[in-house]
This record gives structure tokens, C-alpha cells and sequence, in this order.
């Protein structure tokens, strides 16, 4: 297992960690299998969308906060309740495909950390299954 160590700058923050993640496939020798990314947060999730245009994470963003704001006259009393809920739609996992030692993803691919409680130091597991 590999741990990446992320430091995220705003409350809301998508970090694309695919050369982090390809980094650890090398190191942890995988040559075909299945990566595992895991998020050991309740307030951040991953998640793999497109890496071409920086209007795609932003208008993610947008869209969340407007499907879970961040005042809503909840009852969690310390206040992060849409981080919450924003993580729990990205979900803590992520799975990729390893061929001939390298991730296979689409062309406009790219895994995103995604931060919704930061700034923050933040933690991903990364796991190999090899087959």
C-alpha cells in the first residue's frame, strides 16, 4: 500500500492526483491489476472525470453547491454538514485498471482528490490487487 499525502488550499478543492497514482503503481510493482484509491475521510472523496478543461471540476463545484449549500439549517453541529454530504456523492473509492504497468484511462481522463472541508492535510490510500 501506498499513502499519498495531499494539501488542499480552499474549502473546496479538486486535486488531480493521476501522476501521483501512476507513481505508486510503479513503485508498488504492479504490472496488471486493479488499483484501489481510497479516501480515509468523511469530508473528501475521489472521483475520475474529464482533465482537459478546468471549467469541468469549477462547474462541478457549482453544481454541488447548488445541490447541497453550504448553509442549509442543518443539524450537525459542527457546521460541515454539505462537506458531508458532497463526499458521500463522490464516494471514498475509486478503482483503476493497470495494463502493461500503466493506468488505463480514457484520454480526457483524469483522478481527482476532491476537498470539501479544506484547507486541509489530507491522506489517500492507494492499494494494488494484482491479477
Amino acid at each position: 500500500m501506498k499513502t499519498l499525502t495531499l494539501q488542499t488550499n480552499g474549502r473546496t478543492h479538486f486535486v488531480d492526483i493521476t501522476a501521483q497514482v501512476a507513481a505508486a503503481a510503479q513503485e508498488l510493482g504492479i504490472d496488471q491489476g486493479i488499483l484501489t484509491i481510497f479516501v480515509p475521510h468523511t469530508t473528501a472523496g475521489v472521483t475520475i472525470n474529464e482533465n482537459a478543461d478546468p471549467d469541468v471540476t469549477a462547474d462541478m463545484e457549482l453544481v454541488l453547491d447548488r445541490m447541497v449549500p453550504w448553509s442549509g439549517g442543518y443539524a450537525h453541529g459542527e457546521g460541515n454538514t454539505a462537506a458531508h454530504v458532497k463526499a458521500s456523492m463522490m464516494g471514498s473509492s475509486a478503482h483503476v485498471i493497470v495494463a502493461d504497468g500503466k493506468l488505463q484511462l480514457g484520454i480526457w481522463q483524469a483522478i481527482y482528490f476532491c476537498e470539501f472541508d479544506g484547507p486541509r492535510t489530507r491522506t489517500a490510500w492507494i492499494s494494488a490487487t494484482c491479477g
